[in-house]
Order: C-alpha cells, then structure tokens, then sequence
C-alpha cells in the first residue's frame, strides 16, 4: 500500500496513522521535542529506506568535522560529556590546595602534564630515552622474552598480550590470558588482501614507519631499511593470525596449558621468566588462546635475527607513545590516522589530552561525573524499562515454538540469572598505587599502562569482583559480559536522545529500550547462547534445538554479507552475525515490551506518527551516524558491529510489525521474503 502525505505536517505516514490521531491524547511540546520530527528526511520513503528516512535530514546538517572518522548522535553525546568533564579537568589542575596523593590531585596533575605544550616540546622523544637504551641492550636471543613482557605492561604492544580472563569452564576462577597481537595495522587482512586500496594502505604505513625512524634520528637509508625490516616480520605474524570472525567462537580461543603444555607450543617463549617478569612467577597455568599464532610468533623469536627484533621493537615503543611526545612524533601518528580512517585534522589539544586521561584515570574522573551529571531519579525511571524488557524476553522465551522444554527450562534460569547495573559500580576504583606527577605526559602514561595492567593481572587466582566495571560511567555505550551473565549501561548512555525523561514511553522504548533489549539479547546470540546462567561454557541446548537455531543464526550471517562498503567490500557476515541478532531481538523485545506496558493505551500520536511509528523512528534516531569510507573499510574488516545503515534497514526488514506500521511493499528491500527468526 502506497503510504498518504499527511497534509500539514510535510511527513509521509500510513492512513491508519492519520485516523489514530483524531483519537489520541495530546502530546506536550517536550514528548513533540524529544521525538526529533526535524530530523526526518521526508523527501525519502520509510518504506524502501528507513535510514535514510528518519536521519537525512539530520545527516544533512551534521556533516563529518573535520577531526573525526565519523560523527553520530552518541559522539555528539560523548562530546557534551567530554566538555563538562573538561571544566573537572581545568578546576583540578587549578587546585593548589588539593592534598598529595589523593584522586582531585592526581587528575589535576595528569591534566596539568598533558597541557604543557613548551615542555613536550622540549623533551622531544627523550621520555623513550631509556626504554631505547633496554632495547638497544638486546644482545642475546634469551632475554628477548624478558623485554617483551617488560614493553607489554607498559602498553606497547610487544607481538603478543597478556590479560586475565574468567575461566569459560568455571566462572568463579580468573585464569591468565595470553592473546595474538603485535601488528601496527587494525587487522591481518590490511597485510594480506590483494584488494588494491589495502594495497595503498600497506605502501603508505611503509612510509610511515620509514617517517617514524627518521625521527628518533636514522637515516633516510636506516629508516627505509628497518620499515622493510617490521613490515616483513608483521606480514608473517598476520599470515599466523586467528581471523576476527574465527574469534568469535569461544571454543576456539579455549586453550588452557601448563607450562610444560606452553613450551611445548611456543619453545622460544621463556615462560617461567616471562611470568617472573609481568609480576606473577605463581602461575603454573593460562589460557593460550591461539595456539597457531604463538607456535609462529616462536619460530620467529629462534629465527628472525636479534637485530629485526630490535628494530620491530623500538617501532612499536614509539607507535604506542607518539601521541605523547612532542609534535612531530604527534603529526606522523595522525599521518597514519588519516589514511586508515580519513581524519582530517588532529582534536584539540585539551580533547586528546581528556581522552587519555578517561583511559589512565577513567573511573577517578567517572566518580566526579556521576555526582553531578546523574539523578538517582533517572536510575529508576531506567529500571522500569529493563524490567518491562525483561518481563517480554520472558514471555518470548516461554512461547517460542521451536524450542524444546528441556531448552526453555534452561534459558529461562539465565534470564533469572542475569544481573542489572546501571549507571556506575556501587565501589570506585582505587588508583592510590598510581604516580602521578606534573613531570613528563609520556611518564604518567607510562605509569598508567603499568598500573592498569599489574591491577588486571593481580586478579589471577583470587575471587571473581563482581563489581568491576569495564566501561567507565562517563562512556556513551552499554555492554553484555558472558561469563559474568549481567547487563552493562554506564551513566553515558543514559541521555537523550537515547533516554529522556520527558519523552514518549515509544520513543525511550525504541532508543534506550532497543539498547537494553539488544544487550540482553547478547545473552542468546550466537555467542553468549553458548554460556549458561553461571557464565560457564557449557551446552544447555538440545541437538535438534542447537539445528533451529543455527539456521537463524546462518540467516542472519547470509544477509548481513550481501551489504558492502567503500567500492564493494563486503561485510563479514559471520563476524557481525552476533551484534545483528541482538539488534534483531533487542528492538522486538523493546516493541513488546512498550506494548505490554500500562502507557501504552492511549498513548500520544506526535506529528501523526502512531506510538508504534515513534518507536521504529526513535530506533532509526539512535543509529543517527555517518562514517568516512576508510573507516567503514577498517570496520567493515575487523569490527564485529555492523554500520549504523545495516543496524536499522537491515534489522528493519526482519521485522513484520515494522513493516505493517508503515504499509511497507513486498518488493521493498525493508521486507525480506525469508525473514530471519530467533527470537
């Protein structure tokens, strides 16, 4: 049915929207506010592309600046957070009287380190002085180990990572981690795919890296000769690297060894002196979590001469502190930065300074945060809508066909299961062990890579904290953690146009709503399905079950791989599969969800846009990004979240009631003919 234009308002909507609006209670200015009418593109058909429908307008006036990769309503959010944090920073550093050690002083000081131009300048690369000196000391293959270790708990990363993790097969135990790494480029596929625009990106990152020699004092013959050195050894450990998409199977980074096991898989890797030198010469056991990356990374430490190591070391010391050091150093970074996600011009000073800051003091700084910039009233008003969440993912669950009793019985005890924090941990962090100081900026980061990483490691054998966050409250994001089975949304998020108080109960349930639904739905994706109510990795899915699903699931993988970017790179359906079907589920619970609810009967129709509509447009608002085509290509390889477009039209077209609500063709692309069901 062709869709009628709503003489008056300028917007296309169904007729059946038009008649409700004669009988609708009247919305107050702040509900017509927060629905963002001006946003709509009504020159666009909500029914071929609602994207574009419901943002055109607003992507029309919020073009990229010129400092960002990409700009969307949650960066615009993160921005106002950043600026009222800002005002934090200054007074901080400001405060002469604020005591020794304590937390106001030390972000006050890291602050004060980060804005002392003159002084960065004039240090130039010398803060990486004596870590230069350790490498250069190289000289015997054996104390190769003992250095890698060294520059990974100070931040570098050094060919591989090291971490904790819970134990997948018993929740209540955190295990030793050690993870692939040690590539300057976002992922394997930038050295390996033919692709002539990967092509370009490996010729300029040889550039690069040739730059960056150049500035701790090569010469132009050294400097070429050592970025053919590390491009060299990082395109064979990329060759070794597990796929993105590969990780996304728990079972296949589930490898537990002993320290016979470890040196029987990786032999160059001296595994007693590498856990004496992260600080935890206890360790018997972790989890290898690629075992055919560290066979190769091995072979490489036995093989490659010493003097490539040293090379490829010093390149990566300098990668992870550029940003830190004095311009130059600052420039050749965002020379990378630009020609891997378009940027056109560097952030602010204060900006990037602000943002290092939230990652070496983070929580400090989310604890000023949260005592001004959120109500204990808006917690609740949140509550209220996870709990209609819950109450439809309940239902949903206890009336699927396809699902087996046996089944049913144990997803409804992970529901139960899972846990609620909102806003912010109920205990801060404590960072009175981290030295901060006005001495040089690339110092107190130093300090707080190191600090950051001993805190991680030191929970290794003791009880699992349950309240460790690992968002901080000022992040504009929300999370689902497996192992721990519980739902994650930072203060950051909880704004408009995501939450706000004064909107619709449609348009908080399509924003915030979608949001909670989506992350809860994490707990029966492809992935999270596979861990039961305790967080433990184990099958609570019968056989046949396990077939139904999975064929939802290759539905999804199946769709998602036919949208590309960028000249015609196209998604890795497997590797988006899991954030797809809780897009999918998220926005079906919040639908049932704000139907079931005592608001939902006589809601406001705004701009003759049902309450079913405001929903499905306060979904699209939410997704409200645009992104440069070098970011959508690093993306689109190596990012398990679908672009902001595919997020609303291709969750859209798997939706019926969607496609009622706005009397959506069967030819339309928003209505595909084999609808992928899961949830």
């Amino acid at each position: 049915m062709k869709t009628t234009l709503l003489l008056g308002a300028g917007l296309l909507l169904p007729l059946a929207a038009a008649q409700a609006a004669d009988a609708a209670i009247p919305a107050t200015p702040d509900q017509i506010a927060a629905l963002h009418l001006d946003w709509i593109d009504s020159s666009a058909d909500p029914a071929r592309d609602f994207f574009q429908f419901a943002n055109g307008s607003w992507l029309k006036s919020n073009p990229i600046p010129a400092a960002y990769s990409s700009w969307g309503v949650d960066q615009i959010l993160s921005q106002q957070n950043q600026d009222f944090i800002h005002e934090l920073l200054q007074s901080a550093a400001q405060d002469s009287a604020a005591a020794p050690g304590s937390e106001e002083r030390k972000i006050g000081d890291f602050y004060a380190s980060g804005m002392d131009e003159d002084a960065i300048e004039k240090a130039g690369a010398a803060p990486l002085a004596p870590e230069l000196r350790r490498i250069e000391a190289l000289q015997q293959r054996v104390d190769l180990t003992a250095e890698l270790a060294h520059l990974q708990m100070i931040g570098v990363d050094a060919l591989f990572g090291i971490g904790q993790m819970q134990d997948f097969k018993d929740s209540t135990k955190v295990i030793g981690v050690a993870m692939q790494g040690g590539l300057g480029l976002p992922d394997r596929d930038y050295y390996l795919k033919a692709d002539a625009k990967f092509a370009k990106i490996r010729a300029a990152y040889l550039q690069h890296l040739g730059r960056s020699f150049a500035l701790l004092g090569d010469s132009p013959a050294t400097a070429a000769r050592e970025a053919r050195t590390v491009m060299t050894l990082e395109t064979r450990l990329a060759r070794a690297s597990m796929p993105v998409e590969e990780q996304r199977d728990p079972h296949a980074i589930y490898h537990p060894m002993n320290r016979d096991a470890l040196h029987q898989a990786a032999p160059a890797i001296d595994w007693l002196g590498y856990f004496q030198a992260v600080g935890h010469p206890e360790l018997q056991q972790i989890n290898l979590a690629m075992p055919q990356f560290f066979a190769a990374a091995s072979k490489e430490m036995l093989n490659a001469p010493l003097a490539d190591w040293r090379v490829y070391l010093r390149w990566h010391l300098v990668e992870a502190y550029s940003q830190y050091l004095s311009r130059a150093f600052v420039d050749e970074s965002f020379r990378l930065t630009q020609v891997l996600r378009g940027n056109k011009e560097l952030l602010p000073r204060w900006r990037r300074v602000a943002n290092a800051e939230d990652h070496a003091l983070g929580f400090a700084v989310g604890h000023l945060y949260v005592q001004k910039k959120f109500p204990p009233e808006a917690k609740q008003q949140v509550l209220d809508i996870l709990h209609g969440i819950r109450a439809a993912l309940k239902q949903d669950i206890a009336g699927l066909p396809w699902m087996s009793e046996a089944t049913r019985a144990k997803a409804l005890d992970k529901l139960a299961l899972i846990e609620e924090r909102i806003g912010y941990p109920d205990a801060w962090r404590d960072y009175g062990a981290l030295a901060v100081d006005r001495s040089p900026y690339a110092l107190n980061m130093m300090r707080a890579n190191a600090f950051e990483n001993s805190r991680e490691l030191d929970k290794i054998g003791k009880p699992v904290d349950r309240n460790d966050w690992d968002m901080t409250p000022q992040e504009v994001n929300a999370y689902y953690d497996p192992s721990m089975n519980n739902i994650n949304f930072p203060a950051g998020i909880l704004q408009p146009p995501y939450f706000d108080p004064k909107a619709t109960l449609a348009v908080n349930y399509g924003a915030i709503g979608a949001v909670i639904g989506h992350e809860i739905t994490h707990g029966f994706d492809d992935e999270g399905s596979q861990f039961d109510g305790h967080g433990n990795l184990v099958n609570w899915w019968t056989e046949v079950d396990t077939k139904r699903f999975q064929s939802g699931v290759d539905c999804i993988a199946d769709q998602f791989s036919q949208y590309t970017v960028d000249g015609g790179l196209h998604v890795k359906g497997k590797l988006v599969t899991g954030e797809a079907i809780a897009d999918l589920g998220g926005l079906l619970l919040a639908l049932r969800a704000f139907e079931a609810s005592p608001g939902a009967a006589g809601a406001p129709v705004i701009g003759g846009y049902t309450p079913q509509q405001q929903l499905f447009i306060s979904y699209g608002h939410s997704w409200a990004d645009v992104y440069r085509p070098e970011l959508a290509r690093e993306l689109a390889t190596a990012n398990p979240h679908p672009l902001p477009i595919f997020r609303v039209n291709g969750t859209l077209a798997n939706i019926a009631a969607f496609q009622q609500a706005f009397k959506v063709p069967q030819d339309s692309p928003l209505a595909r003919k084999d609808a992928c069901v899961i949830w």
